[in-house]
């Protein structure tokens, strides 16, 4: 590998072992084996590097997935398993691979309670918001990411987005607190009026 190579992954390395918010550029060249004038080279700054190194790591996380699932077709999925199944028997292994990659995700929320702060980092969580809407739904749906829609993309993109952002924080909190898939499905089944009524509260107040 050559510096940039080197130095992205260096930075990487820092996010998983230091995280976001006290990974220095001394850190990176220790890690990287390259020197600090490089980094400015290459990457312009410090900043610049950090962001290229998050999302890239994020990447490697959506890659694994996609390894698992074409290595070993989660349990119950079959051709004819309806979105109901394939969610609960594709999320349970998302959450497995969660725990892999904890690291970078506490890395991500670092980062993301600076982007008021930072308009340059903002605008990189922007651009990447759409190719990882497109990309959790290829992930949760068994299909090409090619091939989501853009009202498919919004819509359900940004659920299963929503959904990661809510794990990442309570994995933060405490990894035993996260709801199974199983939970998510039973919750999503109340919800749409799929289960019967919550009995009423004691002593509530009538009409």
């Amino acid at each position: 590998m050559g510096h940039r190579e080197d130095l992205l992954a260096g930075a990487k390395r820092c996010l998983e072992e230091k995280g976001w918010s006290r990974t220095t550029a001394r850190d990176i060249v220790a890690a990287s084996g390259a020197n600090l004038a490089s980094i400015g080279y290459h990457y312009g700054s410090k900043d610049a590097l950090m962001r290229e190194a998050l999302f890239a790591s994020m990447g490697d996380w959506a890659d694994d997935v996609q390894r698992s699932f074409e290595a070993d077709a989660p349990a119950g999925e079959g051709p004819d398993t309806g979105l109901r199944e394939r969610f609960e028997a594709r999320w349970a292994r998302v959450l497995e691979l969660f725990d892999k990659h904890q690291a970078v995700w506490r890395s991500q929320l670092e980062a993301i309670l600076q982007v008021q702060h930072d308009p340059e980092l903002r605008a990189a969580f922007g651009r990447a918001q759409p190719e990882g809407r497109q990309g959790m739904v290829g992930l949760i749906h068994g299909i090409d990411e090619r091939d989501v829609d853009e009202e498919t993309s919004r819509v359900m993109g940004s659920f299963y987005m929503t959904l990661v952002s809510g794990m990442i924080v309570q994995m933060a909190i405490d990894p035993d607190l996260m709801p199974s898939a199983h939970d998510l499905v039973e919750a999503m089944r109340r919800i749409v009026g799929d289960a019967p009524d919550a009995p009423a509260t004691p002593n509530a107040p009538v009409g």
